[in-house]
């Protein structure tokens, strides 16, 4: 029997969608960094990403990097999350390249690289609106000059990043305004930069729009390979599979109960407040698994059944046909947000299907 909870990973089906991704942008002239967080440094998929032919492999977490190294994976890796100060060391030992915003921070894996008499990859990243991480563009030019400077830096490029902190989606305007940048800065410092990234899977719709894609040469895509979907309308992707990850919950309870609770009601235990709807007798069913494992907002149950509430281990569920037996099991599609949870938790087995 195979244990629950689990996720299923078809890695036929991954390696589907970053192959038709890698050859849709390669026709735009840009490469694809396949963004491995949520897969928290799984050596099975990064090789069958590199086997799909992306050109490079980021995480946020230098850990996952580590990892990946430790199983043998051999690729260009990539650390796309500003460094800590604290891990200057392990971003040196174990990636390639990092993306950064503070002078502090690379005069830092400056002194790290000459230690290991080793070269440091780095790219900038420019603030374009979505106010997460970046260097203000009026600040750019100082902030290159004195990466320039450094010993065992080479200065790899710049990159931005849009969508995630406030949903700012990628169109023709900032992207033409990022490619001015990299002109900008290669005429400046009389350089040709090997990497201008664009930014991630809500980058796709400009991308393939036709847009004129100027000096970007480089997608960091995560969710759009793993789920098939684009980011700014979560939207499935022509031609990609969106079921390549499948999680699966175990029924503990099935009974007949009331829809509407009794008694005075009050918080939740994650401080909601559920609505009180009479449906009536319901078939309801208890699945082991809750917010210490996943997002129960992000899942996706299949036809004929509908999540009624969740607490810390349980997921509530009514099914419209029948009362589902205890020890059978129910799928789930996921969205990034339950991906990401489900992936770090430990009470979840990870299962590789189509190797």
């Amino acid at each position: 029997m195979m244990p629950a909870p689990r996720v299923e990973i078809d890695l036929k089906k991954i390696h589907h969608n970053a192959s038709a991704l890698v050859e849709r942008l390669a026709s735009r002239g840009i490469s694809v960094t396949s963004v491995t967080k949520a897969t928290l440094g799984s050596a099975e998929i990064a090789k069958a990403l590199i086997d799909a032919g992306v050109s490079a492999l980021g995480d946020s977490r230098i850990e996952n990097i580590e990892a990946m190294r430790l199983a043998g994976v051999a690729a260009e890796m990539t650390l796309i999350r500003s460094p800590m100060l604290s891990q200057t060391e392990q971003v040196v030992e174990h990636s390639d390249v990092s993306f950064n915003t503070e002078i502090e921070v690379i005069k830092r894996l400056s002194q790290e690289a000459r230690k290991r008499q080793r070269t440091h990859g780095v790219v900038l990243m420019v603030e374009l609106g979505d106010l997460r991480e970046g260097i203000m563009p009026k600040d750019l030019r100082e902030t290159v000059g004195e990466t320039l400077r450094l010993p065992n830096i080479f200065f790899k490029g710049i990159g931005t990043n849009l969508a995630c902190r406030c949903g700012v989606s990628p169109d023709a305007s900032n992207m033409a305004e990022l490619s001015n940048i990299a002109d900008l800065i290669e005429e400046t410092f009389d350089l040709k930069m090997e990497i201008v990234s664009g930014g991630n899977s809500a980058n796709l719709e400009w991308a393939l729009s036709g847009a004129e894609t100027g000096k970007i040469n480089n997608l960091r895509l995560g969710e759009a390979i793993l789920l098939g979907c684009e980011t700014l309308h979560r939207q499935p992707i022509n031609g990609l599979f969106t079921d390549a990850i499948t999680l699966f919950a175990e029924v503990i309870e099935s009974k007949v109960k009331p829809s509407k609770p009794s008694g005075t009601i009050a918080q939740t235990a994650f401080g909601e407040a559920v609505p009180c709807i009479d449906r009536g007798l319901v078939a309801q069913s208890i699945l082991a698994i809750g917010h210490q494992d996943t997002d129960p907002y992000g899942l996706t149950p299949p036809e004929g059944v509908e999540i009624m509430g969740a607490s810390s281990d349980h997921l509530i569920i009514t099914s419209e046909s029948c009362e589902l037996p205890v020890g059978s099991e129910v799928p789930f599609q996921i969205n990034y947000s339950a991906l990401l949870h489900t992936m770090t938790s430990p009470f979840i087995t990870k299962t590789v299907i189509n190797i």
